[in-house]
Formats: structure tokens, C-alpha cells, sequence
């Protein structure tokens, strides 16, 4: 018997310290919808969160602090990097840039991009992409600025309702990822996991522009009356 609760302390120690082994800090750079609903998500999942915000003691940012629980802080953004291993870029997408400029080198980390570029108020009511053809994707600009850092498109197909509760869609919902770095879409795929959404890695960081054009046609279908979401169906394995 006492060999038996041995090998099960054991055991118990080693899912433990594997757990531990897989927590990451994670910096969220920002403050609006889309830190509020992937911060408390990832804090759910075990990782640190730390905010960086330009006015860390703004009375909203301490109060998503309060919401995301876990031991979250925040800080100024360019502390927020120091010692992450993910960094998680919550911002505007045309600010997206100039912020990845501000942080200082990103060298190693995986930079989680869920940005998206919208080009509104066109004459026919049908939103553009935002960016030039000859530009590539956002997430591709950000690779550019970062060149040792992992980027990795994610979480930019849906809205954030459905990235805090999956549920509401009516069913399953797919989240498409992009990178370079197969690990670090590992990474990134099972914060998805955490999150109830299904990840779906579709390759290298060259087709971020596809999932950024993705956004697109979702958001003119559900301004026009024709809602939808994002369910990409796995094929039955063939016997």
C-alpha cells in the first residue's frame, strides 16, 4: 500500500512540475476587447499575464488586472516584453507596426498576431482589405520588423464575443494559424484548445494574408445580413 500512494505521489509531482514546465509568461500588449477576452483566457490556462499598456494605472486596466485574477499585472509595454515568452499583440491593426517598433528586439518569442486591416467606407458598402498586394499581411510586416522573433496569425477570424464564449456561435468554431516556426504553432494551438476553439495550423506565415482576407468577407457578410462563422470540418479518416 505504501509503495502504491509512493508511486502515486510520484506521479502526481511529475504532472505537477509538467504543467509548470508548460506555463508561459505572456505580455499582452493592450487593453481593449481583445486583451480583455484572450488575457483571462490565458490566465485560465495557467500562463502569467501581463498587460502593457501606455497608462498602466488607468482605472480600466486595473480593473481587467482585477478580472483576469491569477497573479495579472501591468505594466508600461516595453516592461511587459521583458521575459515573456509570448508576446500578444492586442492593438489596432494599422498601429501594429509602429508598436512592434516601440517594444525593443523580440528576438526568440513567439509574437501572437490577431491583428486585422480593414479598408472602410468604400463607395459600393463592401469593406477592402487594407493592405496593397504587393505588401503581403500585416503579420508579415511584423515578421519583417522582427526577423528572430516567431510570428504567428491567430485568433483574427472572429469576433470577441465568441473568442470569451465559443458557445454562442450555435456550434464548433475553427481558428486558422499561420507561421514560420511549426513549434511555435504549437504553441499557439493549444492557448486555442484552452479557449474551446478548435485550431486548425495551415503553414507558413506566407498565407497570413488569406486569413487576414478571411476577416474581410466575414465582416461584409454579417454588415449585409448574412452571418457566419468559421468551421473548418477535418475530413473522416479513410479505412
Amino acid at each position: 500500500m505504501r509503495k502504491s500512494l509512493g508511486l502515486l505521489g510520484a506521479a502526481l509531482a511529475l504532472f505537477g512540475a509538467s504543467m509548470a514546465a508548460s506555463a508561459a509568461k505572456i505580455a499582452i500588449i493592450g487593453s481593449g476587447n481583445v486583451a480583455t477576452a484572450l488575457g483571462p483566457g490565458f490566465a485560465a490556462q495557467g500562463h502569467t499575464i501581463v498587460y502593457g499598456s501606455r497608462n498602466p494605472s488607468e482605472q480600466k486596466v486595473k480593473d481587467l488586472v482585477a478580472k483576469t485574477g491569477h497573479g495579472a499585472t501591468a505594466v508600461p509595454q516595453n516592461d511587459a516584453v521583458k521575459g515573456a515568452d509570448i508576446v500578444v499583440l492586442a492593438v489596432p491593426g494599422t498601429a501594429a507596426e509602429q508598436v512592434v517598433k516601440s517594444l525593443g528586439d523580440l528576438s526568440g518569442k513567439i509574437i501572437l498576431d490577431p491583428t486585422n486591416r480593414v479598408e472602410r467606407g468604400t463607395a459600393d458598402g463592401y469593406a477592402n482589405y487594407g493592405l496593397a498586394a504587393t505588401i503581403g499581411s500585416n503579420a508579415e510586416l511584423i515578421q519583417a520588423l522582427q526577423p528572430r522573433a516567431h510570428v504567428v496569425k491567430a485568433f483574427n477570424t472572429l469576433n470577441v464575443k465568441q473568442m470569451i464564449d465559443p458557445a454562442s456561435s450555435g456550434g464548433p468554431l475553427s481558428i486558422p494559424i499561420v507561421g514560420d516556426d511549426a513549434k511555435s504553432r504549437e504553441v499557439v494551438a493549444a492557448l486555442v484548445k484552452g479557449m474551446k476553439l478548435e485550431p486548425v495550423d495551415l503553414g507558413p506565415l506566407r498565407f497570413a494574408r488569406v486569413l487576414e482576407e478571411m476577416l474581410v468577407i466575414w465582416a461584409n457578410a454579417r454588415s449585409h445580413g448574412a452571418p457566419y462563422n468559421y468551421y473548418l470540418r477535418p475530413e473522416p479518416k479513410q479505412n
